[in-house]
């Protein structure tokens, strides 16, 4: 597996393709935002690729001072279910060993119906992340109105870090939409 920084052309299509199938309208940055932000040295598009040059899927980091935030990630559909999730996210890991790696997820603690489709797929998302070395920063934040929960690969990101590399990375108003919710009570 191999991974590739993208700036243009067919692959930055591809990327956008799945960006806007994978993920919730609520829960997407603008992605000529994403763009610009990396050619400023504030993110990082990644696409994620067989040897043999077939698709597999992307990483879309904010990046500020020691901070490595993969604010996106996601596998193809047709390349699920066949490890490379987990392949992946240990090659995105290594890319920025030097910094403290984390990212947000689906509150698992949010109010609602323990058998739905919803929070069954929020549980397996985490407990993939947890199967492949990361754990919680136990506190939940705010984030554009969804609950989210904040992993890490053991590196401690506070919130106030958290929210510092928002500060620094994206629109001014776009703080307004993030905040401290609670500590997580199991």
């Amino acid at each position: 597996m191999k991974l590739e920084q993208v700036y243009e052309g067919e692959s930055l299509n591809q990327i956008k393709d799945l960006y806007m199938m994978a993920f919730p309208k609520e829960e997407r940055k603008p992605f000529e935002m994403i763009c610009r932000l990396q050619q400023e040295g504030k993110a990082a598009v990644y696409a994620i690729g067989k040897e043999d040059g077939t698709f597999v899927g992307l990483g879309i980091f904010v990046l500020y001072r020691d901070l490595a935030l993969l604010d996106y990630f996601a596998i193809a559909p047709e390349q699920r279910n066949k490890g490379l999730g987990s392949e992946a996210l240990k090659l995105l890991q290594q890319v920025y060993s030097g910094r403290r790696f984390f990212l947000e997820i689906e509150s698992v603690y949010e109010k609602m119906e323990n058998n739905s489709a919803e929070k069954q797929m929020r549980i397996r998302r985490k407990q993939f992340y947890l199967k492949n070395g990361m754990h919680s920063m136990s506190y939940l934040i705010w984030l554009f109105g969804v609950e989210m929960e904040i992993l890490t690969y053991g590196d401690t990101v506070s919130f106030e870090e958290y929210l510092e590399l928002y500060a620094n990375t994206v629109e001014p108003a776009w703080l307004s939409n993030v905040r401290y919710l609670r500590k997580i009570q199991e």
